[in-house]
């Protein structure tokens, strides 16, 4: 009878187990967006676009940038499994020089943080 009763037992926690929830997955179309040459005033606003190809929804929770001058938007609403999002994020073009910032993302996927990467140079006004 304890054999019966460990076996029950056993083959019920193993089977638990098995049974958990499924796990969001965020997959980016692409995890740089490259400015390019761009001109001081211009618009700077670009969008990273993703999938969540795994089995729940997907939550991102924060999105934050490594500098005051990007700022990142992320959705409201979870992302259904399947289904596709996005992050604005827009960069002051006022300041002329180089581009590199990075943006944090935060989320309930198996890869809970991934890092987005920015970049260009914004030329001044009147340079060739």
């Amino acid at each position: 009878m304890k054999k019966t009763v460990l076996l029950l037992f056993v083959g019920l926690l193993s089977l638990g187990i098995y049974a958990q929830e499924g796990t969001a997955k965020i997959e980016f179309k692409s995890e740089t967006i490259d400015y390019g040459e761009i001109a001081k005033g211009s618009d700077g606003v670009r969008v990273f676009e993703f999938t969540n190809t795994g089995s729940a929804p997907l939550v991102i929770s924060n999105v934050r940038s490594s500098c005051g001058c990007t700022i990142p938007k992320k959705p409201e609403d979870p992302i259904l499994p399947g289904k596709t999002g996005q992050i604005q994020v827009k960069y002051d073009t006022n300041r002329v020089g180089p581009i590199r910032k990075a943006i944090t993302v935060t989320s309930n996927a198996d890869t809970p943080t991934k890092i987005l990467k920015i970049k260009g140079n914004v030329k001044a006004e009147g340079a060739k």
